[in-house]
């Protein structure tokens, strides 16, 4: 029941509407018989939103597209792993402090390790957002060797230059295009960070099919639909398949702990978002 001790947790993107976090969180909530309540707003002033967390006591924040980078400016505390990654999904208000988290990048990995051993593997990571950043962490620092495909090579070898002072020249960066895609065939994982194919245009696809090759491990880290036309693509060319339902789950869990302090409940989060996605 929602009374003047209910604590207010949101995420904040653009566009918004399309988060199934409210339904998979409000779920955890009642599961652990916890006071919260969390809702989706759709943000176009980032910092007057980030006040908003301040003025109006509320206890956390997940951000999304496209503002993890830029939130950054923001907040008071960076957790250091955060800090390194250079973009933050979660924040938390600590006695008004605000302290912003990463959480995208225990989600991706926790999902990969259950189908492959990252050390020594190489990967490829379509984008270079804030999500991107956050998984070429998460290679690089188990050990995996990493290749950034992006539609601007500036942007994209920008990343791999931040991400290689920590390190040292495993991530290298060029654009998307039928000469690159052909180094595809000597690598073991790709991972899209791209929003394209999500709903409502779920026809679209980053990558084309006949750049795939039947030996990859392929994730996509979008999660509505559940199996994206890129991974319809990846599993008729051959390709082991890991969707976004998985790492949305997994970075949802570490930030409901980050919220409140209690265990998710991991099971009841993936049925509710499973339930509404059929």
């Amino acid at each position: 029941m929602i009374d003047s001790k209910t604590k207010l947790i949101g995420v904040i993107g653009k566009p918004i509407e399309h988060s199934m976090s409210p339904p998979m969180h409000n779920a955890a909530f009642l599961k652990n018989s916890l006071n919260y309540v969390y809702l989706a707003f759709g943000v176009e002033d980032l910092g007057g939103a980030i006040k908003s967390m301040l003025a109006l006591n509320i206890r956390g924040y997940n951000v999304t597209i496209p503002y993890k980078t830029e939130v950054i400016a923001y907040l008071d505390q960076i957790e250091p792993v955060a800090k390194k990654i250079g973009a933050v999904n979660t924040i938390v208000n600590e006695n008004n402090i605000l302290k912003g988290y990463n959480t995208d990048y225990i989600g991706a990995i926790e999902a990969l390790e259950e189908k492959i051993k990252i050390k020594d593997k190489k990967a490829i990571v379509l984008g270079a957002g804030g999500a991107s950043r956050a998984i070429c962490f998460g290679l690089l620092n188990k050990g995996a060797e990493v290749l950034i495909l992006n539609r601007s090579v500036e942007k994209g070898m920008l990343l791999a230059g931040e991400l290689n002072q920590h390190w040292k020249s495993k991530a290298s960066s060029m654009s998307i295009n039928e000469a690159t895609v052909q180094l595809i065939k000597g690598y073991d994982i790709l991972v899209n960070t791209i929003p394209v194919g999500m709903y409502p245009k779920t026809d679209q696809t980053p990558f084309k099919k006949d750049f795939l090759a039947k030996n990859l491990l392929v994730m996509d880290i979008i999660y509505n639909p559940i199996q994206t036309q890129f991974l319809k693509d990846a599993k008729n060319t051959g390709c082991r398949i890991i969707s976004g339902l998985e790492m949305f789950v997994n970075q949802g869990a570490a930030s409901f702990e980050l919220f409140t302090g209690k265990k998710p409940p991991k099971d009841i989060m993936k049925k509710t978002v499973k339930d509404l996605l059929r």
